[in-house]
């Protein structure tokens, strides 16, 4: 077998088997001092859970989206969440691997995420919400074309579901890339 071809990603729906790995990937990247191994953590931000079992549940149950699994060599890698909303998708809940950040996974899975926007849905655009102190976060993803609006949604202190905010300037910031 050759390295490219083991080195391949695969992408699939995720199915309800796959929740209790999906939470923890997603923790994993987001919270705590496993997430400080990779570049997206949000542990100076935010403590408690960044998912649970039913937010994830609720994203595979969706009509109108996917949860995209990303899988290398039979090993979960990554996830992300597709919604189709009208004339566009909602990019989120986008998780790589921590100790797999910074290889170009990440790049190679908004890629396709957004080709598969375009081909299945005819979006013209993507949309994400990025927490707005997240300056590292948003300069990755205007290097890969998407553009910040300056429109802001609230963070939803005093729902733990997600998360414990440890500032009180936390807000969703929109960006968006055409198709």
């Amino acid at each position: 077998m050759s390295t490219a071809h083991s080195t391949a990603l695969n992408f699939r729906s995720a199915v309800e088997a796959d929740v209790p790995e999906l939470v923890v990937l997603v923790e994993s990247a987001y919270r705590g001092d496993a997430s400080r191994a990779g570049w997206t953590t949000e542990a100076d931000y935010l403590e408690g859970q960044r998912t649970d079992p039913q937010g994830v549940r609720a994203i595979i149950e969706a009509t109108d989206g996917v949860l995209l699994v990303v899988e290398r060599a039979g090993e979960l890698v990554a996830c992300c969440q597709l919604e189709h909303r009208g004339d566009h998708a909602y990019f989120g809940m986008f998780a790589v691997r921590p100790g797999l950040q910074g290889g170009g996974l990440g790049k190679e899975i908004l890629a396709e995420a957004e080709r598969r926007a375009r081909e299945t849905w005819g979006a013209k655009e993507m949309r994400m919400t990025v927490v707005n102190v997240r300056e590292e976060l948003i300069a990755y993803y205007v290097r890969r074309g998407y553009r910040r609006t300056g429109e802001m949604s609230p963070f939803p202190y005093g729902d733990e579901r997600f998360g414990v905010p440890l500032r009180a300037d936390l807000a969703f910031e929109l960006l968006v890339k055409p198709l």
